[in-house]
C-alpha cells in the first residue's frame, strides 16, 4: 500500500458483523459476500430465524462452505471480548462518510438489524467510530445486504484489493 509517497505492508483482516440479523435472505447474501472477498463473518444474536440447514441453503446457496462463520450470544458479549478493535458501526445518524475513514489491518464493519438499526446506546458509547452512507434525504437506509457490500468493497478499495483476483473471467 501507497500513502505519501511511502510504501507500506499492511495484511487486511477484513471482518463483517451482524447484530441481531431478521432476514435469513439478506444474511445469506452478505455471506456469500464475505465468501467472495475472504472476510469473516460474525453473526451476533438474537437472530431474527433460526440458522437451520435448509433456512441457511436456501438463503446463501453453495456458499457457506467457503465462508468463516463466528457466531456471539448477544451485542453485549461481542462488544466486550473485541473492546479495543478497529470497530465501524454503519448508521444513518452518523455524520462522518464511510468513504472518509481509513480502513487497514484487522477491520470490523458492524452493521444492525433492518427493522431498527444498531442500538442507540451502543452508538452513543461508540459515536467517534460511527459511519454513514450517504443518500438522499427522507430515506432510511439501503437494504442491509447492499450496504454491507459497500462497506467491505471500499475498505478492499483502499487495500488495493488485497487478496482477491482481479483478472476477468472470460
Amino acid at each position: 500500500m501507497k500513502r505519501n509517497g511511502l510504501c507500506f505492508i499492511m495484511s487486511l483482516d477484513l471482518h463483517v458483523v451482524l447484530f441481531e440479523p431478521e432476514i435469513p435472505q439478506n444474511t445469506g447474501n452478505i455471506a456469500r459476500t464475505c465468501a467472495c472477498t475472504g472476510a469473516t463473518l460474525h453473526l451476533v444474536e438474537p437472530m431474527g430465524f433460526r440458522a437451520t440447514q435448509r433456512n441457511m441453503k436456501r438463503a446463501g446457496l453453495d456458499y457457506w462452505d467457503k465462508v468463516t462463520i463466528v457466531r456471539h450470544a448477544s451485542v453485549q458479549q461481542f462488544l466486550e471480548e473485541y473492546a479495543g478493535k478497529q470497530m465501524f458501526f454503519f448508521t444513518g445518524k452518523a455524520h462522518s462518510s464511510y468513504c472518509e475513514r481509513v480502513y487497514e489491518g484487522e477491520v470490523y464493519l458492524i452493521f444492525g438489524r433492518e427493522s431498527r438499526g444498531i442500538d442507540d446506546e451502543v452508538l452513543q458509547a461508540h459515536a467517534d467510530e460511527c459511519v454513514r452512507i450517504p443518500m438522499r434525504s427522507g430515506l432510511r437506509s439501503l437494504n442491509l445486504s447492499n450496504a454491507c457490500a459497500l462497506g467491505v468493497y471500499e475498505v478492499l478499495r483502499q487495500n488495493n484489493f488485497e487478496g482477491l483476483d482481479e483478472e476477468g473471467r472470460g
